[in-house]
């Protein structure tokens, strides 16, 4: 914990602090201990790599340290490190301006560790906990501040993020960080890892023509509703046959499932919206349970593509658009809407969203996002919302348990 801290008027206090090997039951063997008239005023623990460290601010400093002699025995009995400190104070009152920074990358050295940390406490605000939310696939660490300027941290941690080759979020603490969300996706390079329309381009053999095309949209070179009545018409004359073929090999992000599942669990409503074709996108989207889908429809005549699309271009303006749509329809703020996306067609989505995130972006959109996230891991976005890896696998495990045990509680 950094930040000064500021005694509490009594004195009467004393902070007990015991480390040991982790082993079950050890926490109620030290309370049993202690003397039954010394009210427990604070307690927090925490276990690493198997080590734990204890700390007990207790009160009726006297009565404690009369007990001393046997607390001592106990510890060397049990082979605890134990150590007493009289007149500790209480913590000082958290000061405003709660906010949570979420660290995550592939390795976290520790000078980008140091550098997150510096640039924090740098600001004014101070450091109160810190916990990991993942081991794997990525690092993931949550730093619990206050005393903080969200916009001012986001600024700075953003330098430290490009410095170290890390990805960094920054978003309000307290109840605004809790409760239902929407969570509105893009699809193509999203969602799944293809592009669906060069996958439909590779069978009217034009695969590297629009494969072309699509990278100078999404880099925000040229305008997204020209580019796609281009790379549209060099569809025409595909049978709609090849529409199931193509679903069939359309590759999921990884993570993407276990993103939408852990969020529904939450309350969350969720849904994509796609620069994409909802011949494609429908499907999937029933499949993943996703309650919302909305893309561009193919025209068809006579079974087979014309190279038009039917109806009006989902472009990037529609998509912030049916963001707000679908915030209103859920009730929610745009202050409880995330967003993410990786192309220039995405930003106003971003830009819209309470959180817009930047996946594995192009340049042009990590620039402007609120953070980024640039592993392979859909599902990574939750430790961005502060839903830790093993909150994730404890409720795979649950469900999995009750659908084998239909009476499983």
């Amino acid at each position: 914990m950094t930040g000064a801290a500021v005694p509490s008027a009594s004195v009467d206090t004393l902070l007990l602090t015991v480390s040991a090997v982790d082993q079950p039951g050890i926490t109620n063997a030290l309370l049993r201990q202690l003397p039954s008239d010394a009210p427990v005023l604070d307690l927090e623990q925490v276990v690493v790599r198997g080590r734990l460290t204890l700390c007990a601010l207790l009160g009726n400093a006297e009565s404690v340290l009369h007990a001393r002699p046997r607390l001592d025995a106990w510890a060397h009995e049990h082979e605890l490190d134990l150590h007493l400190v009289e007149g500790h104070g209480d913590n000082a009152p958290r000061r405003p301006g709660r906010a949570y920074v979420v660290v995550l990358g592939d390795r976290l050295s520790v000078e980008a560790v140091g550098a997150v940390t510096d640039r924090i406490t740098a600001s004014g605000a101070s450091i109160d906990r810190i916990r990991r939310l993942a081991r794997t696939p990525v690092t993931a660490m949550e730093f619990d501040a206050s005393g903080a300027d969200v916009a001012e941290l986001k600024r700075e941690l953003a330098m430290v993020a490009a410095q170290f080759g890390i990805d960094i979020a920054v978003a309000a603490g307290g109840l605004a960080r809790r409760g239902r969300r929407l969570l509105v996706m893009d699809v193509d390079s999203t969602l799944i890892q293809d592009e669906v329309i060069e996958l439909l381009a590779r069978y009217a053999g034009r695969e590297q023509e629009v494969a072309a095309v699509t990278e100078r949209a999404m880099r925000g070179e040229i305008d997204f509703t020209e580019s796609l009545h281009a790379r549209v018409e060099a569809l025409a004359g595909l049978p709609v046959s090849v529409l199931d073929e193509v679903r069939d090999q359309v590759r999921l992000t990884p993570g993407a499932r276990t993103l939408v599942r852990t969020v529904r669990r939450l309350g969350y409503s969720v849904g994509v919206v796609s620069g994409g074709f909802i011949e494609i996108v429908g499907p999937l989207a029933a499949e993943l349970g996703i309650d919302h889908a909305r893309a561009n429809a193919l025209e068809i005549e006579d079974g087979r593509l014309t190279g038009r699309v039917a109806g009006p271009v989902i472009d990037r303006a529609e998509k912030a658009r049916t963001l707000r749509e679908w915030a209103d329809l859920a009730g929610l703020p745009l202050e409880r809407t995330v967003a993410v996306g990786d192309g220039a067609n995405d930003l106003d989505m971003l830009a819209t969203a309470g959180i817009g995130i930047a996946f594995n972006a192009k340049p042009v959109v990590q620039q402007q996002a609120d953070t980024t996230v640039n592993v392979p891991y859909l599902d990574s976005v939750l430790f961005l919302l502060g839903i830790s890896r093993d909150d994730v696998e404890e409720a795979d495990t649950v469900e999995t348990t009750a659908a084998y045990n239909p009476h499983h509680a």
